[in-house]
């Protein structure tokens, strides 16, 4: 279905073609590509306000899922009606991620793209709180990002390699 797409913020430049047609290729690979996502490339302040109601955090992050299913990790919804055919919100905190790449020198709009698959895995279910969560996680976002590679050419990884 469709991908709501909104920028939040004006500090960071974000390119929102390329990171859509990720993130639309990112949930064919999921099979979800019926199911709406709302995607909101936020603010340091944005982020760090979420993060603090509820994580308990008040710092910024690269990404917050709040999905409308709860599921298992793996486990696609079984929508009853039209209006539950909704995975849920992203966020990704632009102004931290750019930072990141800075400090770094990863690519930008590269980074965001992982970034959003990891943040799609979290809408499904996925954690990583402990080892195997996070294993099992991990090899979901391979999977998915190898697919989108495929596509584009790019090679792209998981961010979260020595998480554990």
């Amino acid at each position: 279905m469709s991908l709501a797409l909104r920028n939040a913020q004006r500090l960071v430049p974000v390119r929102r073609a390329p990171l859509r047609r990720a993130v639309c290729a990112l949930r064919a690979a999921l099979g979800v590509s019926r199911f709406d996502v709302g995607l909101v490339c936020a603010s340091d302040g944005l982020m760090r306000r979420l993060n603090g109601r509820y994580r308990q955090r008040s710092e910024p992050t690269d990404v917050l899922s709040f999905p409308f299913h709860q599921l298992a990790a793996g486990e696609l919804p079984r929508p009853r009606s039209r209006d539950e055919y909704n995975l849920g919100d992203i966020f990704l905190g632009v102004e931290y991620i750019h930072r990141q790449c800075l400090a770094t020198g990863e690519d930008f709009d590269s980074v965001l793209a992982v970034t959003a698959a990891h943040g799609l895995c979290h809408l499904l279910g996925y954690r990583h709180d402990t080892e195997r969560e996070w294993q099992r996680m991990y090899q979901k976002e391979v999977e998915i990002l190898e697919d989108l590679n495929r596509l584009t050419g790019a090679n792209l990884r998981p961010l979260t390699a020595g998480l554990f």
